[in-house]
């Protein structure tokens, strides 16, 4: 199967520092791999409504946001979230995108689990701190969402920047974003089934102890 990457550009300003680098990285693969750019603020989703224990689950059609996106999901053997760092999560757009998969995965006919098995999900994000750190929580939902769907997972390519163009100042993070999308991809794993270590809460002071 012919790879096609998918890029899911969450940010609510065009031409931000997420793009800036995913559009490096991406520069980086094959003529013979398929690009697609979709820009979440270009045609918004609707608000996602849950209905999970409802069996109104109709697929989307094709000439409307939500159909083109499932479309262009379905089709990828690539997907990748380009979401800056917003409060140390993913930007409201992309939240919304990955609500939608929820609605997806229980549509009649569409087959959205079964398609995305297999395939793998990338992250890209700008942020304006210099402790990579602040971004686990982003990373996690990524991670997790994959886990959830038995998707392969790259990683994240992280840079750094605030106003605009400033990621192109990022030396190492452009260093990493020319190998970005070349290197192997696991299938992804639940933090706890990858035996990762679950920080315990502190034990409560005893009472009567001094404190300092």
């Amino acid at each position: 199967m012919t790879r096609r990457f998918l890029f899911v550009l969450g940010s609510t300003r065009p031409d931000g520092n997420t793009e800036l680098l995913a559009r490096r990285a991406a520069a980086q693969l094959s003529a013979d791999v398929e690009q697609e750019w979709i820009r979440l603020i270009d045609d918004p989703l609707p608000e996602f409504s849950d209905l999970r224990h409802d069996s109104d689950h109709v697929r989307p059609p094709s000439d409307t946001a939500a159909g083109r996106l499932l479309d262009a999901t379905l089709a990828a053997t690539d997907i990748v979230i380009a979401s800056p760092l917003y409060w140390y999560a993913v930007s409201g757009p992309v939240k919304r995108y990955l609500d939608h998969w929820s609605g997806w995965l229980r549509t009649p006919g569409v087959g959205f689990e079964a398609t995305l098995a297999g395939r793998t999900l990338w992250g890209v994000t700008a942020l304006a701190h210099r402790e990579p750190g602040v971004a686990a929580p982003l990373v996690g939902t990524l991670t997790n969402s994959a886990a959830y769907l038995k998707m392969r997972f790259g990683g994240v390519l992280l840079g750094n920047g605030s106003a605009p163009g400033d990621v192109l100042q990022d030396s190492a993070a452009l260093a990493r974003a020319k190998t970005f999308f070349a290197q192997e991809a696991p299938l992804a794993r639940f933090p706890h089934e990858t035996g990762a270590a679950v920080r315990q809460p502190p034990r409560p002071r005893e009472e009567g102890a001094l404190t300092r």
